[in-house]
């Protein structure tokens, strides 16, 4: 049979790659003479540089050190960091560049949570470092950010002033939102010639109760408390910023969308865009066997992350679509593929599971190819 592995990756766990690589060493070890391809995936998060940079014949990773999403030192640079250059091609003369977020001012970045501290200035230094470059287009990949700041501390760094009543710049971070009395966009650098595009994972708007503060704050380490500070400075924000709160994907990375459409960007999703890329419909077409995973699906699975991508993909009649995840949400419907394995059943426990996650992705591959 022909089997398309084609999962995300399971994040803090191990790479897409990694993932991929395990599950199938696991099928190979039931139905070895199987021909098994591997594509690794991403949604705009954690992984997206890698999957372009595998993709893309001519991607060529470019090396820049940005401000992690904890520092808050003038001058200090701590993250040794790279963008993506994509070879010129369709009216775009001197190459697109992919950023992504997660590289720069990522969660994983950080020694411990930063819920009100954390910021996006280094996302914002990596985007400048390109355009510096002469890139003709962006590419800006937003998943996993770090911070809850709208994407301030980002158009910071493009030349945005924001500033409180004394006319003072504001700190870094969400929690300094509060301050927040105008914003000065005169500095603001334009738009490459063609355009930016944000490849999101999510379609949350900036605020309110499926807001960026509300949903995603506390994997951030913000408490109740925190999250409604949060919710109250994007709100502060987007009443001086030209862009719309409410339009999908605004609440992207801590609200870093919202502030990338103020900025004139447009929203993607980022899975499409990948999966484009690594030409996933062309292989799905002709594919016996389907395996996509994620560390977790839940109910944001389908609003665009890979799992819920990969399974919307068409794909022959007969063909069978299978989920590894590390933890399924008992209340989120599997209907959509033929069998699925979460790694914490498999492994009898979260613990287990975290402690060798590519022992029981292997586990799960052999179990799916019996």
């Amino acid at each position: 049979m022909r089997v398309i592995i084609a999962p995300d990756s399971f994040k803090g766990s191990a790479s897409a790659a990694e993932v991929a690589a395990a599950i199938a060493e696991g099928w190979s070890r039931v139905r070895p003479r199987d021909e098994l391809t591997l594509l690794p995936m991403a949604d705009g998060g954690e992984g997206t540089l890698d999957a372009f940079e595998l993709a893309v014949p001519g991607a060529q990773r470019m090396p820049v050190t940005v401000t992690g999403p904890g520092e808050h030192r003038p001058g200090i640079r701590d993250i040794d960091a790279s963008w993506l250059l994509l070879p010129a091609s369709d009216g775009t003369p001197r190459g697109t560049a992919l950023v992504e977020l997660a590289a720069t001012s990522g969660l994983t970045l950080l020694d411990r949570m930063l819920p009100l501290e954390a910021h996006t200035l280094g996302f914002g230094q990596a985007i400048v470092d390109a355009l510096e470059h002469g890139v003709s287009r962006l590419l800006l990949a937003v998943g996993g950010s770090a911070s809850t700041d709208g994407g301030s501390a980002a158009l910071a760094a493009l030349g945005a002033r924001f500033l409180d009543a004394s006319g003072q710049p504001i700190a870094l971070g969400g929690g300094a939102l509060a301050q927040l009395a105008s914003v000065d966009l005169s500095g603001l650098r334009a738009l490459p010639p063609g355009g930016a595009l944000v490849l999101g994972d999510v379609t949350n708007p900036l605020l309110g109760p499926f807001g960026a503060a509300r949903v995603f704050g506390a994997q951030k380490g913000a408490d109740a408390a925190q999250r409604a500070a949060l919710d109250r400075g994007l709100a502060t924000l987007a009443a001086l910023l030209p862009a719309e709160p409410t339009a999908p994907g605004a609440g992207a990375a801590g609200g870093t969308g919202y502030g990338l459409l103020a900025w004139g960007a447009r929203m993607a999703p980022g899975a499409d865009a990948v999966g484009d890329a690594i030409g996933l419909p062309e292989a799905v077409a002709q594919a016996d066997v389907i395996i996509t995973g994620e560390g977790r699906f839940d109910a944001q699975s389908a609003a665009g992350k890979v799992a819920g991508y990969v399974a919307r993909v068409p794909r022959p009649d007969g063909a069978r679509m299978l989920l590894i995840a590390g933890g399924i949400d008992a209340s989120v419907s599997t209907d959509a593929f033929t069998a699925s394995r979460a790694l914490t059943e498999l492994a009898g426990g979260l613990d287990a599971a975290l402690d060798e996650p590519l022992r029981w992705l292997r586990e799960a591959g052999a179990s799916l190819a019996g």
